[in-house]
């Protein structure tokens, strides 16, 4: 069966876009997954927690993959996750940020060469996760036109609510000009604080917006809750913890990302 491709995205940085990735790559494995992540962030904050083994900053990795300047292709990059059925397309070092610059001048068929580089491997996988940086320039582009869906994670605030409308024009552009068929798989709202007045405000403000603009807003939010971040760092599951809390937030995250899966149209 062929990957599902979903990007994770968000111009605002901050938001928790390489840990909601962590943990859906988490939830799918644990249910017999075959699953890669992909670091299309320069910070490279995936990679330091998702790949098995410590990526020197002089390794091959995405960039090389993306550059005309290299002959590596995506599988001579690859690195085994943390966890048996996860693989990583690492960033590390400041080379995608090179590529990056590099993107901006190439010309002609710019846009679709992440969407090159993951053909050749897309058999190899259920799942294919694109964890984007917090920024809409040639890299995020290229995670959306590869994407068959785009998961946007966001914040039940007023500034990440306010970027969201540019967010949505630019995935309208990606869908016009270059992936007809991309879709909006999803919106987690992650570190929601639910007994704030102005987390719930903001949160119904967002739904509001779904129903007008026809993108689902996945129930329940992600709480702020320490432990995520704890677990994210220690490179563990939300499962693996031995917490009942960490325990009930694992499972919503699965829920998610069954919702996310399902989101074709």
């Amino acid at each position: 069966m062929t990957a599902r491709i979903l990007a994770l995205c968000n111009q605002k940085g901050g938001v928790g876009k390489s840990t909601t990735t962590f943990h859906l790559a988490r939830a799918a494995v644990t249910r017999g997954r075959r699953v890669l992540v992909v670091d299309l962030d320069p910070q490279g904050n995936l990679t330091a927690v998702a790949a098995a083994e410590e990526v020197a900053g002089d390794q091959a990795g995405l960039a090389d993959a993306l550059s005309a300047r290299t002959s590596e292709t995506l599988r001579d990059v690859i690195v085994p996750g943390v966890w048996d059925g996860l693989d990583v397309v690492p960033t590390a070092g400041v080379t995608l940020g090179v590529v990056r610059d590099e993107l901006v001048i190439a010309g002609a068929g710019r846009e679709g060469r992440l969407r090159e580089a993951l053909a050749e491997v897309r058999e190899d996988y259920d799942l294919i996760l694109i964890d984007c940086a917090p920024s809409l320039d040639q890299l995020t582009i290229n995670g959306l036109t590869a994407a068959d869906g785009v998961v946007i994670v966001t914040h039940s605030k007023q500034w990440s609510l306010s970027g969201l409308s540019q967010l949505l024009d630019t995935i309208d552009n990606v869908r016009r000009y270059y992936a007809p068929s991309l879709t909006i798989a999803g919106v987690i709202v992650n570190q929601h604080e639910e007994r704030t007045i102005s987390g719930q405000t903001w949160l119904e403000e967002l739904q509001a917006a779904g129903q007008a603009r026809g993108f689902p807003v996945l129930l329940p939010p992600i709480p702020k809750r320490v432990v995520i971040a704890d677990a994210t760092e220690a490179a563990r599951g939300l499962d693996q913890w031995n917490s009942p809390e960490a325990h009930a937030l694992a499972t919503t995250y699965g829920d998610h990302l069954t919702a996310i899966e399902g989101a074709r149209a």
